[in-house]
């Protein structure tokens, strides 16, 4: 009667809480306390791995909580997979057991059931050959099923919290999505609000960029495998795998392959889709085991959804920005483009201290050839000479259409000769081109000046690129010119004069 009043109380103490984290405990604590146990511990079965995991665990050895025991296989994944108690009277002599602590020396798994499925093991430990008798181990399995509805309570409590936690969490990040229409501003919200609504340790998104995954943003607290991650090759690793297979990808622990991050014991990684249009990948990262499973796979599926429309009208925001900036006959930057970016570089080359140049090009006798062959050939002869100027200009350089037939070229982190260097180039290239339906050559002329030799704001530098163009008119066209020290006044009209 005693023995049954204590199993009565100690149900009653695993019924008496919802929070599964209390009822794992309790459970525990009584197996413990009651049935005067030294190591004891509860592991969960992951369906999609088959295999068992420690969830909780009191007296294990350190770092042994970390293992992952595949069904039928120790005296846990026997209990799991025959569905009744395994009982070792004398694990030394038992070669299914795995040591979980120097101390053990008798093992009972009792596997914890919901009707006929397998939800979890009880395992118990004693530091005493076999300590288990046969009435002890009748109230164990007793009392592991009192525990396994209290077990399946308390997760389908935690299922439904989780649920509507997530669903607000949804619609939070949908009603921010809206709000942002700047993609660096928006990639990093994203994964903030992700990281922080569904508690995992790191997010990251990775958009495609060619045939490789870049990281473009990122936020947690796990330590990158590198300190410069960069770009990835799409056709490898867990998110190359997901673009190919076009689905969510989940990574639960044992042989987790290496990834962004040194901690990660678990990863979910969902592909980015838009309209049909695969964007990239959204990974999600956990430095504990078993942290995803089938009932995260919708939801988050749904953020990615949300993240991948977000990141699509963002993309589309940015295009319609970049065609403001974009001249429409030869397709190269404009002068808008020009004097946002010209501030850029002179901030740049302050900061940094170092040169920048800038060289002013005019396509000598334009008027003359527009007159002689027609404004549509005139129209080709910009496309091709922008073309000519873009192709042999480093990536970091910047061509823009200035205005009618002048343009005007930004170079980084460039000293006075290279710049005139580079013209002279841009001059020599121009003048061999063969441009077709044009029976005389074309040429050009310009004028360079640098950052800080000829000027430190931008009135000062283009006002010293423009009287080195002058220059180079007056002193008969199809030249480059430094301009002249000191730098005089040149007017727009007075260099069409000289044009």
């Amino acid at each position: 009667m005693q023995k049954i009043a204590i199993l009565y109380d100690a149900s009653q103490a695993v019924l008496s809480t919802l929070d599964l984290d209390e009822v794992l405990q309790q459970i525990l604590t009584i197996a413990r306390d009651y049935f005067h146990l030294q190591n004891v511990a509860i592991l969960l079965l992951d369906k999609d791995r088959e295999e068992l995991y420690v969830r909780r665990q009191i007296g294990w050895d350190d770092g042994q909580d970390k293992i992952w025991v595949p069904i039928g296989e120790g005296i846990t994944g026997a209990a799991a997979k025959l569905k009744r108690p395994i009982y070792a009277p004398d694990v030394d002599k038992d070669a299914r057991y795995i040591r979980s602590t120097r101390a053990t020396r008798s093992e009972l798994a009792i596997p914890l059931m919901v009707r006929d499925q397998v939800v979890g093991v009880l395992d118990c430990q004693s530091e005493t050959v076999n300590h288990f008798d046969a009435e002890t181990s009748d109230m164990l399995t007793l009392f592991s099923t009192q525990a396994s509805m209290a077990l399946q309570n308390a997760r389908l409590h935690a299922l439904e919290r989780q649920r509507a936690t997530q669903l607000e969490a949804i619609n939070a990040i949908a009603q921010q999505m809206t709000a942002v229409l700047d993609l660096k501003e928006l990639l990093s919200k994203v994964c903030v609000l992700i990281e922080h609504a569904f508690q995992v340790s790191h997010v990251s998104v990775l958009l495609l960029d060619e045939d490789d995954l870049v990281l473009r943003a990122n936020h947690g607290k796990l330590t990158p495998r590198t300190l410069d991650i960069g770009r990835l090759p799409a056709g490898i690793g867990p998110w190359g795998r997901c673009l190919l297979e076009g689905a969510t990808l989940i990574e639960n622990g044992g042989s987790i392959e290496p990834g962004l991050y040194v901690e990660t014991a678990s990863r979910m990684c969902i592909p980015l889709v838009s309209f049909g249009q695969t964007l990239g990948v959204l990974v999600l990262e956990s430095e504990r085991a078993g942290t995803f499973n089938e009932n995260d796979t919708q939801p988050l599926e749904s953020v990615a959804d949300i993240c991948a429309t977000a990141i699509q009208n963002a993309n589309y925001v940015d295009r319609v920005k970049q065609l403001a900036y974009l001249d429409g006959l030869t397709g190269i930057f404009n002068r808008r483009f020009f004097e946002m970016r010209i501030t850029e570089e002179i901030e740049r080359a302050r900061r940094f201290g170092s040169g920048m140049g800038v060289i002013m090009v005019d396509i000598d006798q334009f008027k003359r050839l527009n007159d002689e062959f027609g404004h549509l050939l005139g129209d080709e002869v910009l496309r091709q000479v922008s073309s000519l100027l873009h192709q042999q200009l480093r990536k970091i350089d910047v061509v823009c259409r200035y205005g009618g037939e002048e343009f005007a070229i930004l170079l980084s982190q460039t000293s006075p000769q290279h710049s005139l260097a580079v013209a002279e180039k841009l001059r020599r290239m121009v003048e061999a081109w063969q441009f077709p339906g044009v029976a005389r050559p074309v040429t050009i002329s310009a004028g360079t000046a640098n950052y800080p030799e000829h000027g430190t704001t931008r009135d000062e530098l283009v006002k010293a690129a423009d009287a080195g163009l002058y220059a180079a008119k007056q002193s008969g066209r199809n030249r480059v010119c430094l301009p002249p020290e000191p730098v005089s006044h040149v007017s727009r009209a007075a260099l069409v004069t000289a044009t």
